[in-house]
């Protein structure tokens, strides 16, 4: 089938040692051979080449390499011209190659050219594109996995039971008045059990791992002026956050990233809870009981210096309220100074002078993130994956009625609608929206 051919770079904006345009479709060795004016590349091996535009004018000397499809990313021939990193030259290339034939290629129309020639699945190619915003050293090991059909061998092995299951269903419909083993019924059950344990299982590893593959959320909560600014500060290696005496001092959320171990991770400072009567104070409080929610990891610091109060109790009810199914630090600070601060029900992980040494907190907080990535499960790694399997669920509970009274053609459909679903996450029926709407999220020359 003849393809137009389409071009962008491959690599960020910026400064750099190299750029990378990318061509794939039917001329791209055309196009290559008309900017470098050689006749001559073979498959697979770079080539060192003067890059002329249209007024035959020298922009780069650059490496050239050309794989000959089907043996290429996007299963189309593809060129790839390495060029001194920058803009100007990069984009010098760029329209060079559009004046002589290609077009620009539309955000991650590269890897939806590899689905559709069967190069990559829809789990590799998500994959593909959540290996270039990996958060974690774990979270680029499972990519890496998936890219080569980990899941895709996960997704046929269910598929392919629910299709024998389906098999058992099909036979009874058809030889109603045969003999067959009077405990199919059970062994249909038995069967639909195993499989909707295994699903769930897999459900569950996957939300708890979110953090993996997004980036772990830390949100350090508290009343006002236990030290909190103070703490991200120290996380941090610098001020971010203006840290005095007077309450009330940040009235806002405060987002940074930082590297702890292996993993990238997004830590929120929150305003003080407490009651308010100042409206942009209230609205940060509220913006703040939001960050609990949002938070993989909620870090509670109360002030070991100061009487505990209705303040302080109204953190851990919130703890028990908005975080009781999160991952929690609750940490005495300012133990340097002189000790007041008594609670019941409260346990400390922690004891610290936030201003000095948090190293015991970058430890728990390192252990907390490495415990995630533990399980050996399969895991799901986008919503759509977890929409798929959920519903897969949802028609097998929903199969359960019409198989105990033996309408086995109401059980069947659901099956099917099973069937389709976990197909979706690697090659779903038509569906042209979803596909230009999910790979219209990739990168501009992947």
């Amino acid at each position: 089938m003849e393809t137009d051919t389409i071009v962008a770079v491959a690599t960020a904006n910026g400064i750099g040692s190299i750029a990378i345009i990318r061509l794939s479709g039917d001329d791209a060795l055309a196009i290559a051979k008309k900017l470098s004016k050689k006749e001559n590349f073979q498959n697979r091996h770079a080539t060192l080449s003067n890059i002329y535009n249209a007024q035959s004018e020298l922009i780069d000397e650059s490496i050239v390499i050309y794989f000959q499809g089907p043996h290429s990313f996007t299963a189309e021939d593809v060129v790839e011209i390495q060029c001194h990193g920058g803009y100007i030259v990069a984009q010098s290339i760029l329209k060079a190659a559009l004046h002589a034939g290609a077009r620009l290629a539309n955000a991650g129309e590269f890897s939806k050219r590899a689905f559709f020639n069967g190069r990559i699945d829809l789990s590799e190619a998500e994959a593909i594109a959540q290996l270039i915003e990996a958060k974690s050293e774990d979270a680029a090991k499972i990519l890496a996995s998936q890219m080569k059909g980990a899941l895709k061998e996960f997704i046929e092995q269910v598929r392919d039971e629910i299709i024998h299951i389906l098999a058992y269903s099909e036979v009874t419909i058809d030889y109603a008045e045969e003999d067959l083993p009077t405990d199919l019924v059970e062994q249909i059950q038995e069967k639909l059990n195993r499989l909707y344990n295994l699903l769930q299982k897999t459900l569950m590893a996957s939300e708890s791992r979110a953090g993996l593959m997004q980036g772990f959320r830390v949100a350090i909560v508290g009343k006002p002026n236990v030290g909190k600014s103070s703490l991200l500060n120290a996380l941090l290696n610098y001020n971010r956050a203006i840290v005095s005496e007077i309450a009330g001092t940040t009235r806002d959320t405060i987002e940074e990233q930082v590297k702890i171990g292996t993993h990238l991770i997004r830590i929120v400072d929150t305003a003080g809870i407490r009651e308010a009567d100042d409206e942009i104070e209230r609205i940060g409080i509220e913006r703040s009981l939001e960050a609990i929610k949002q938070s993989d990891i909620v870090i509670a610091l109360f002030d070991g210096s100061r009487e505990a109060d209705d303040e302080d109790r109204k953190i851990l009810e919130l703890l028990k309220s908005h975080a009781a199914e999160k991952s929690k630090i609750i940490i005495k600070n300012k133990v340097d100074l002189e000790q007041k601060f008594s609670l019941e029900d409260i346990e400390f992980d922690l004891e610290l002078n936030s201003k000095e040494n948090v190293s015991s907190l970058v430890t728990k907080l390192q252990e907390i993130m490495d415990r995630s990535n533990l399980s050996d499960e399969i895991m799901l790694i986008s919503e759509r994956q977890i929409s798929a399997v959920k519903a897969t669920m949802q028609n097998i509970e929903e199969a359960y009625e019409p198989l105990e009274s033996q309408e086995l053609e109401i059980f069947s459909f659901h099956l099917n609608d099973a069937v389709k679903e976990m197909a979706s996450i690697t090659r779903p029926f038509e569906n042209d929206e979803m596909l230009d709407k999910m790979f219209g999220s990739f990168c501009l020359g992947k």
